[in-house]
């Protein structure tokens, strides 16, 4: 974990669309987030598949710096977010939480048909940090996937997997609110 911010304002952030020319920077960050991190042809295959994918970006776009970024596959009814990461350096600042209440505001405006009802997500099991995140973002457990990660050891590591509801508020956002995040 890295230390807070310096005092002041926060810096200006937006999300962007994940492309080809900050896939450098987003993979710096998954490998320095992850032991088994993505690969480039991961990354390129969500692109090509056309997922969610955006990328929180701080500065000019002259000298931007990437904090994180999320990929999300939309299904039927459902939407399963597959990897959110704050990069090391950035972490405990608040930036994974911004990026789940946009992805929960996405995930409310997506006009789907059916619309969307539920946000999936697995985390590993001994992810307390983030386990903790999700559930402060209104996350809840559903269940658990046995030996669903390698642990870098020989050894396997379970997932709690997790979903976030959008029903209670999706039919009014989908009706009157626009989210083009």
């Amino acid at each position: 974990m890295s230390s807070p911010r310096p005092p002041g304002p926060p810096p200006e952030v937006r999300l962007e669309p994940l492309d080809a020319m900050r896939l450098d920077a987003v993979l710096h960050i998954e490998q320095r987030a992850y032991s088994h991190a993505w690969t480039r042809g991961n990354f390129l295959d969500g692109l090509r598949a056309g997922y969610h994918m955006r990328v929180l970006v701080a500065g000019e776009a002259s000298a931007e710096t990437v904090l994180g970024y999320y990929i999300v596959m939309q299904g039927v009814a459902e939407a399963h977010l597959l990897n959110i990461t704050v990069a090391p350096e950035h972490q405990g600042q608040g930036w994974a939480r911004l990026m789940l209440d946009a992805l929960a505001l996405w995930a409310r405006g997506v006009p789907a048909q059916p619309p969307l009802e539920l946000l999936w997500l697995e985390v590993r099991a001994g992810n307390r940090r983030a386990i903790h995140v999700y559930e402060a973002q209104g996350y809840r457990r559903v269940g658990l996937r046995k030996d669903y990660y390698p642990d870098g050891h020989g050894r396997r590591e379970d997932a709690v997997v997790m979903n976030l509801s959008l029903a209670p508020v999706a039919s009014v956002l989908r009706d009157h609110v626009h989210v083009p995040l």
